[in-house]
């Protein structure tokens, strides 16, 4: 998760339920599972092992691994690349790398409340130290965070001027 937790202790995390209920959808993969698979996730399918080297398709729910210092923008040049669904982050608002979704992204909603994480045996993590962005990429996930908004999850918010993602040749 991040250094709140025991560090290196896991990387499989789980998103609480609520989430999924107040997003109110359902998604095709979910691109970065723990290793038992998704809890809450509504979904068809999931890869919990070398999610980046396999293909992609459908509307994606994506909650990669929070690593170290620019970890997640693998996971987001190839969640943009996709073009369709829903990415879970730390709120860094100063990184690049959040620069970098925020200008790629349809919409986002800042969680209101920082989400405690599920471990694998059921308890919940210790509250982060940051808060947490969902970023959507598609009329449905738009749609959720829309969905999520008016559910109380948080505050709603449209980039001012959205650009195309581009894969690098």
């Amino acid at each position: 998760m991040s250094h709140w937790e025991t560090s290196g202790q896991s990387d499989e995390w789980y998103t609480p339920k609520y989430v999924f209920d107040a997003l109110d959808c359902h998604f095709d993969l979910d691109v970065a599972a723990p290793f038992d698979g998704p809890l809450h996730v509504p979904c068809d399918g999931w890869f919990y092992d070398r999610g980046l080297e396999r293909a992609w398709s459908g509307f994606v729910w994506m909650n990669p691994p929070f690593g170290g210092r620019n970890s997640l923008e693998p996971w987001l040049c190839k969640f943009f690349a996709n073009g369709n669904g829903i990415a879970l982050t730390p709120d860094r608002t100063s990184a690049p790398w959040w620069q970098m979704a925020f200008r790629h992204s349809d919409a986002l909603l800042h969680v209101s409340k920082k989400i405690r994480f599920i471990r694998p045996d059921g308890s919940e993590g210790k509250s982060p130290s940051n808060g947490t962005t969902l970023f959507a990429v598609g009329e449905k996930a738009t749609l959720a965070l829309l969905n999520a908004d008016v559910s109380g999850l948080g505050m709603y918010a449209l980039p001012w001027q959205r650009k195309t993602w581009r894969a690098a040749a």
